[in-house]
Formats: structure tokens, sequence, C-alpha cells
């Protein structure tokens, strides 16, 4: 299977992030995707960070959901879409998954938010699991990835062989510039990616924006926790790369026995 991680810019409006979904998906397609993920809320932007989002109201919501289905059906590739979903109780973060046909599969709701993000969003209470070309694959947002590491575990249990991370980690506007990829002296994102493709044997797709300070890179780990690739920090482009789903036995995430971990009372 090949899958393609597309790493945009901040968009400054709707129209904007749509033009840069447009073509990513073009080059996506052209290199022989046959999935692509965005990052984190990329339709119109994560609220509670250092970029200014741009409305997004219901109209805007299904014109967003619309135009990429649209986009997926035109380039024939299946798209997992970072958008904003709004609700009765409040905004969710959502990951939308649109099959090569354009057909909308359903979504993963942003069930652990970060602390930040309470202000601006309510979480989810489910969990899914996709399939595209008779692939499975699971889908943990950005905070849920990086401290919650059950969420990735579920998939894995269920039969994903990789789980793709949309997540917004960094500034646009200060900070520092990563040079190389998982160093011991910087941030620990990139090693929560390795720990979390290794604790379940699977492959673990990790989509940043293209940020001018990125905390993380937008990286492939392979089942046995190696950086397979990335894009290098702060470029706007798509990583493509060719994946064996036979290799992503998630033979670790199998082996978890909850039943051991019952809760005991204590005899003297």
């Amino acid at each position: 299977m090949i899958v393609a991680l597309a790493s945009p810019r901040v968009a400054p409006s709707l129209d904007d992030g749509l033009e840069n979904v447009r073509w990513l998906m073009a080059e996506a397609s052209a290199q022989g995707a046959e999935i692509v993920c965005f990052p984190e809320a990329y339709l119109p932007g994560l609220r509670g960070v250092d970029i200014d989002v741009p409305p997004f109201d219901q109209a805007d919501q299904d014109r967003a959901t619309r135009a990429v289905a649209e986009l997926a059906r035109t380039h024939g590739i299946a798209t997992i879409m970072g958008m904003e979903r709004l609700t009765d109780a409040g905004r969710q973060i959502v990951a939308v998954v649109f099959d090569a046909d354009g057909r909308d599969l359903g979504y993963q709701t942003k069930n652990q938010l970060a602390p930040s993000e309470d202000p601006f969003y309510v979480p989810g209470d489910t969990r899914r699991i996709f399939a595209v070309n008779g692939t499975r694959f699971g889908v943990a947002i950005c905070h849920e990835g990086w401290r919650y590491p059950e969420t990735v575990r579920w998939a894995a249990a269920r039969g994903a062989r990789i789980v793709f991370h949309p997540q917004h980690t960094g500034s646009n506007q200060d900070g520092i510039r990563l040079k190389e990829w998982g160093g011991a002296d910087r941030p620990y994102y990139e090693k929560a990616m390795v720990m979390r493709s290794i604790e379940n044997t699977i492959y673990f797709a990790s989509v940043n924006y293209a940020l001018r300070f990125p905390e993380s890179a937008t990286a492939l780990i392979d089942p046995a926790g190696e950086c397979q690739a990335y894009l290098p920090y702060g470029q706007e482009g798509v990583l493509v790369q060719s994946i064996d789903p036979e290799a992503a036995t998630g033979l670790i995430a199998s082996r978890f026995a909850p039943a051991r971990y019952q809760e005991s009372t204590p005899t003297r």
C-alpha cells in the first residue's frame, strides 16, 4: 500500500486551505498514493494556538466537506481530513475519512483534548476502525497519540495495520529550529512516535503542519520502531511512502491481557 502524509502551511482563509488541499492531493495521487492524511483541524485551523483561525460555521463545514469529497473523487485517492465538526454541545476536532470515490466513510473524534483546548472544543466519546483497499487503520489525533497511548493500542488490537496521527505541534511565531530527527536534546514528540509504533508492532504515521518552528516532523515509523522517512522541518509538501501491511503484525498489541489488570483487595 502507498500512503501519503500532507504537510501544508497554515491557511489564512478557508479558500486558501482548500487550495492547499487540492494541490497536495493532486501531488499525492500523481505519486501513486492510495490514501492521504492531512494535519489536525486543518480546515479551518486549530484554535488556541498562535495562528489566526478564519470563521467556520455550518455552511462552511458543509462546503468544505463537499469540496474534499469532490477532490478525493477527482484524484482517485482516499483522504483523511482534519476538520472541525459543529455539534449541539460545541465544536469538535475530527478526522473525516473519504474513500477514493469521494464517499464519506465517517469520522474519528478527538476524545482526549489537551487542557489548552478545553475553552474551544468539546471531546468525542467513540473510536472507529476504517479500511481502504483492504487495509485496516485507526486515527489518533495529536494529544491523544502523544499522551494517551491506549488510543493507538485500541486500534492496533482491532487489526489496524497503521494508525494515522494528525497533529499540530510547534509554533508559527517563535521557537527552536530542529535539525536532527529524534535528537536526544529535542522535544519528546518524535520519541513518542517510535513508542506508539514499537509498542504495538504497527506503522505510525504522524502528520504535522508546515510550521515555521515545528516541534516534530511529519514522519512515518515502521513496525520495528524505525523512522522510515520524514519531511524536512517546516517544509510544505507531501511524504509518499510504500508500506507492507503484512509486516504490521500487531503482535505486541495482540498480547495485551486486560484480565491481568483487575483490581484486588489486599489481604492481611
